[in-house]
């Protein structure tokens, strides 16, 4: 039977009951015996919060850290930076992985990193989510920063890369210049999306649609979820005069969706066919953006364009910045 909507959310809270019981004890270690053997840090660290993935897209991560470490200014550049990942399933896969190859490395959740930062004596925190929308997974990182200042953390963050209006304009004109012209072929910028009808992201995924149609003949958004979805984005793929379609990731990380349920060349085990096989059986050309990093070619997700990269950035400063008034 599928799952509504009540039940997942129910399932969350309940899966949150553990933790939420160690933050209540939590304060009495940290305030008696841990306090007294720690040396506390007067620095504030770094979490970059992020999906995850398990594919070979991962090196997205390795871009953004290796940007942020180049960009970030001087009096910043040897703060300690950790990430949390906020997919369980991801940080499940990614560690049976790891432990099966014998690498000594663990994705961890954000609670995980938050509290080993606080055993370690740091007691002030500037939180960057990598998340493109303000959807359910950046409300569940609030409310998991709001529990860690209940005992006692300084935490600042940021928001997500479409938080604001001017933010959203800024990545679309970062998208531009590799759209397909109207006389070439027509844009799909595939997002996540997401099943569920509370998120705020819907209304943020529905404004951007609107704003795509009235700046571009040509440009429109599809999801893999949700109210913008498969079978209208590529009816509307079908109905270009010129047939060729350019499939956007409109993804942090071009990852699994990207690679299978979009670009796949296969169909997946439920013999549905991907986004560009099902547009090439109608005789549409079809191709996505891809990017050379170390030697090798990944479909390009929006973490592998610094322009975008500079909102998260300059989102992170800012809380430094805040970090430093307290």
């Amino acid at each position: 039977m599928q799952k509504t909507a009540t039940i997942r959310h129910f399932e969350r809270t309940t899966r949150a009951l553990p933790f939420l019981l160690a933050l209540l004890l939590l304060p009495f270690y940290t305030t008696s015996a841990w306090s007294m053997t720690r040396t506390l840090k007067r620095e504030p660290a770094i979490v970059i919060v992020a999906f995850g993935t398990t594919t070979r897209a991962m090196v997205t991560y390795d871009a953004f850290e290796k940007q942020l470490r180049r960009e970030l200014p001087a009096k910043y550049q040897k703060l300690k930076i950790e990430w949390a990942f906020t997919s369980e399933i991801v940080r499940e896969r990614a560690n049976k992985k790891f432990k099966a190859q014998g690498i000594d490395k663990r994705f961890l959740s954000l609670p995980q990193v938050l509290a080993n930062l606080e055993n370690d004596g740091y007691r002030k925190v500037a939180i960057q989510s990598l998340h493109i929308f303000p959807g359910q997974e950046f409300k569940d990182m609030e409310r998991q920063i709001d529990a860690f200042r209940q005992i006692g953390l300084r935490i600042e963050y940021g928001g997500t890369l479409l938080h604001e209006w001017p933010w959203v304009f800024e990545t679309i004109d970062s998208l531009e210049p590799y759209f397909l012209p109207p006389d070439q072929g027509c844009n799909v910028l595939v997002a996540h999306g997401t099943p569920e009808t509370f998120p705020g992201s819907n209304a943020t995924y529905l404004g951007l649609d609107r704003y795509l149609s009235e700046k571009y003949d040509n440009v429109f958004v599809g999801g893999v979820d949700g109210i913008l979805t498969r079978e209208q984005a590529l009816a509307r793929a079908r109905a270009c005069k010129v047939k060729r379609v350019r499939l956007v990731p409109f993804m942090y990380v071009a990852g699994d969706h990207i690679m299978n349920d979009i670009m796949g060349t296969k169909p997946d085990d439920k013999g549905v066919p991907s986004w560009a096989m099902e547009l090439e059986q109608a005789g549409i050309e079809v191709d996505s953006l891809t990017v050379e990093y170390e030697g090798k070619t990944y479909f390009r997700g929006l973490g592998f364009y610094e322009k975008i990269n500079r909102n998260y950035i300059r989102q992170l400063q800012e809380s430094l910045k805040r970090l430093e008034e307290l």
